[in-house]
């Protein structure tokens, strides 16, 4: 039996937060009722969301009203603890919980605090620092899932009779290919002046490498694939990979398309992986770039391109992702701080995004991912110790609320070369750890 929720006003962001919480986190159906007497007479377990109790036998949760206003408003809230974690959007004690956690859930996973007013970074992104999660200290905790687990406490205890479906911990990685080769096919004005780069700064051992690379055979340091696809197999993971193949230009400096060697490495990952597109940094506020960009590789595969995650996490939204839906992309990954680890939207679930500007749930889903390994190594300056720590910490943080583990790794970080010696041992260890924790 479903379980029954009673409101006395329904809306798009009551509606969407409740499938949220129910359906995508914890796996279970509802309806909504604003008969009472219907809520009295329902056998199963159901919950009252609204400012009065109506029975002794209910979950009563009491609304803040934010989940029935709409537009953008400035959100006046102060954070408190309770079970050793934060909330917001404080209630009273008519309430089984002391605050709305489908208000703070809502205000958490739409990003509505990317819509207000902000002083972006140096790319032009909402900074990790000025959002809600960093200035509270619960950045790194999914609060989203917690709220869910604690809901479906309450109504065990009410109704122990209620099934919900277990939820394991889940492992996903994925794969942005900025640039496929550090060396090899870059056409001969890149490749005479990677060459006078390095006889300008007297870097033998470079020069050495390059000649090695383009005229011995010698494999091209960021041509780390074979190694990814071994992980794969041994793990049994199902990784997903995402290639830049905009033009050259100041940020975006993949191998050119048109390069055989390219598409075929395309086409070769997607036989063992899924593959979406890396929009590149100058797409992002250009459609009919972004377009073409799609139209690329989706010649190359020879298939519709339905995921997608932003060059530089150059997420802006709601624009970025109106943009994608425009073009039948329903899938991102870009939801994540690239200063910061931990959880950008305070979840650790694929959820759908929900527009504010229309006021709308959208097709597009959205998977945030928990680590970076640029974050790791060169925004908060890591020694690999610490990393395989920090890496572990999160990945039980997702185990505890049975969520989704979801890593940014690119292939040139693989090489084990000058910044990044010693990080391949970090990978490997997350990725053992990630793969032990359901056996």
């Amino acid at each position: 039996m479903k379980l029954l929720i009673h409101s006395t006003k329904q809306s798009n962001r009551l509606r969407y937060t409740f499938d949220l919480i129910f359906k995508d986190v914890l796996g279970v159906d509802y309806e909504i009722t604003d008969n009472k007497q219907t809520f009295i007479n329902h056998d199963g377990a159901k919950l009252n969301y609204s400012v009065k109790r109506i029975s002794e036998q209910e979950v009563h949760i009491v609304n803040v009203g934010l989940l029935f206003r709409i537009g953008i408003q400035e959100q006046s809230f102060h954070v408190e603890e309770f079970k050793e974690l934060p909330t917001f959007y404080q209630t009273n004690d008519n309430s089984d919980l002391p605050f709305d956690p489908f208000a703070a859930s809502f205000y958490l996973v739409s990003r509505y605090e990317e819509y207000l007013p902000y002083q972006p970074d140096q790319f032009g992104r909402f900074p990790a620092k000025a959002s809600v999660a960093y200035q509270n200290g619960f950045l790194k905790k999914p609060v989203v899932n917690h709220y869910a687990n604690w809901i479906k406490e309450l109504i065990l205890e009410k109704f122990p009779e209620t099934i919900f479906p277990a939820k394991p911990f889940e492992f996903m990685p994925t794969y942005d290919v900025d640039a496929a080769y550090a060396i090899k096919y870059k056409g001969l004005l890149r490749t005479v002046a990677g060459i006078g780069s390095s006889l300008i700064r007297r870097d033998m051992r470079e020069l050495r490498r390059r000649f090695d690379v383009i005229f011995n055979g010698k494999r091209d340091p960021y041509d780390t694939f074979d190694y990814m696809i071994s992980l794969q197999k041994e793990h049994l993971l199902e990784p997903k990979y995402f290639f830049l193949v905009g033009d050259y230009d100041e940020y975006d400096k993949n191998v050119s398309l048109q390069v055989n060697e390219f598409r075929y490495l395309i086409k070769s990952i997607n036989d063992y992986a899924e593959v979406g597109i890396h929009p590149s940094f100058a797409s992002n506020q250009d459609f009919d770039r972004l377009k073409m960009e799609i139209q690329r590789l989706s010649g190359v595969l020879n298939k519709e391109i339905r995921i997608s995650r932003q060059h530089f996490l150059k997420l802006h939204i709601p624009n970025t992702y109106q943009r994608l839906i425009e073009l039948e992309v329903y899938e991102d990954h870009s939801m994540g701080y690239a200063s910061e680890v931990g959880f950008r939207a305070s979840i650790c679930a694929p959820f759908y995004f929900y527009d504010l500007d229309f006021e709308a749930k959208t097709k597009l889903k959205i998977y945030p991912f928990a680590v970076m390994d640029v974050s790791l190594n060169l925004y908060l300056n890591l020694l690999p110790d610490e990393a395989i720590a920090e890496c572990k910490t999160l990945i039980d943080e997702v185990n505890a609320v049975g969520g989704k583990f979801i890593t940014l790794w690119h292939n040139q970080n693989l090489s084990n070369e000058k910044e990044w010696r010693g990080w391949v041992r970090v990978y490997e260890d997350l990725v053992a750890y990630a793969t032990s924790v359901n056996r």
